[in-house]
């Protein structure tokens, strides 16, 4: 009796598992449809409020066996993956994301400089613009190596109010003319929207920095111009939030996006970040934007960056960052990281030695 007591019990559970599949994958589609009407307005498809009400509806009409606190975590599950299904499904349209194998975005300059056409370039100069001839004695050396963009900081977000703060418009005018000098092109952070007017008149390329990287103010506004953008991950950004960072900007009407990885933030103390080295393939493999990796904020230390470079070279990106100056020791800025002339010609080697054996055939 009590056998065919149970096979009856699961007989009747059987379809109802089914119903609620059903009513899951209807509920989805549903949700789905609610993500594109909510594109279409221009909002965004997570709304609290709305999973508040919904969950505070549910506990008002449950009835047991379970518990409301039960009833909370199976809808919660079930809201969760709605959302994730709905982001997936943002994410196959979204304009950073690759829609084939072979797409690519190649970035262009006046002086012959391409960004993600499968070379591997170098971003070199001092953390700030001092002066003229702390720059040019610099640019000489790079323009040796043929070294084709040049930080030209004129303005330095600090974590001290009374730090150096960078020379502005001054410190701009000097990358320029040195620039110029030896054939290079310029790349200068923004730190907020009202200075692009102003920087646009010496800069080849926009540099939004890690502090600034879900600034969506200023995301969008560069979004607008029709320079370059370099875009850093922030220390504490998620790969899916640097990705729609560099959304916004695109989002703008600017195709011209460049991603660095310039370390994160863990429990390492003898590095002031930690260079998240899978990010690059990572990112190479999810966009079609050139990725740049920062071998001078991820470690903090000069001891250090010719192994970063190295490995750098071999991950895939399409060049590095780094730090260099006449003598470190009295940077304004940085001074640790910075590599002195010497060291950036050894970093050179290396990594035009590491990229040699990869034109060699197998």
């Amino acid at each position: 009796m009590s056998k065919n007591r149970l096979k009856e019990l699961r007989d009747e559970i059987d379809p109802i598992n089914l119903q609620i599949l059903e009513l899951l994958n209807k509920r989805a589609s549903i949700a789905l449809e609610i993500g594109q009407v909510l594109k279409q307005l221009g909002t965004r498809n997570y709304d609290p409020q709305r999973e508040a009400e919904m969950l505070t509806a549910l506990q008002l009409a449950n009835e047991g066996p379970f518990s409301n606190e039960t009833i909370s975590k199976i809808f919660h599950e079930i809201f969760r993956a709605t959302l994730n299904l709905e982001e997936e499904d943002a994410r196959a349209t979204i304009l950073v994301q690759r829609k084939q194998p072979d797409q690519h975005t190649i970035i262009e300059f006046d002086n012959g400089l391409r960004l993600g056409n499968d070379s591997f370039e170098v971003i070199a100069g001092p953390c700030a613009v001092e002066s003229y001839e702390q720059m040019d004695t610099v640019a000489a050396v790079l323009k040796e190596r043929g070294v084709k963009m040049i930080r030209g900081m004129g303005f330095k977000p600090r974590t001290s109010p009374y730090d150096f703060q960078g020379m502005g418009e001054e410190g701009l005018k000097i990358a320029r003319q040195v620039a110029d000098k030896y054939g290079m092109v310029v790349i200068s952070e923004v730190l907020d929207l009202s200075l692009i007017p102003m920087m646009d008149a010496y800069v080849d390329a926009f540099w939004i920095g890690a502090r600034n990287m879900q600034n969506s103010y200023l995301l969008r506004a560069l979004g607008k111009q029709s320079k370059p953008v370099l875009l850093k991950r922030g220390f504490g950004a998620t790969l899916k939030e640097f990705i729609y960072a560099a959304e916004y900007i695109m989002a703008g009407g600017n195709q011209q996006v460049i991603l660095m990885e310039r370390g994160i933030r863990t429990f390492s103390e003898w590095t002031r970040n930690t260079l998240d080295i899978s990010a690059v393939p990572l990112l190479k493999q999810e966009t079609h934007l050139p990725v740049i990796v920062d071998i001078s904020h991820s470690a903090g230390r000069r001891d250090i960056a010719n192994p970063l470079g190295r490995v750098a070279r071999v991950s895939g990106a399409d060049g590095l960052m780094v730090e260099v100056h006449p003598n470190p020791d009295v940077a304004m800025s940085d001074a640790k990281q910075q590599l002195n002339l010497a060291q950036f010609n050894q970093l050179m080697d290396d990594v035009e030695s590491i990229s040699a054996r990869y034109q060699q055939p197998a």
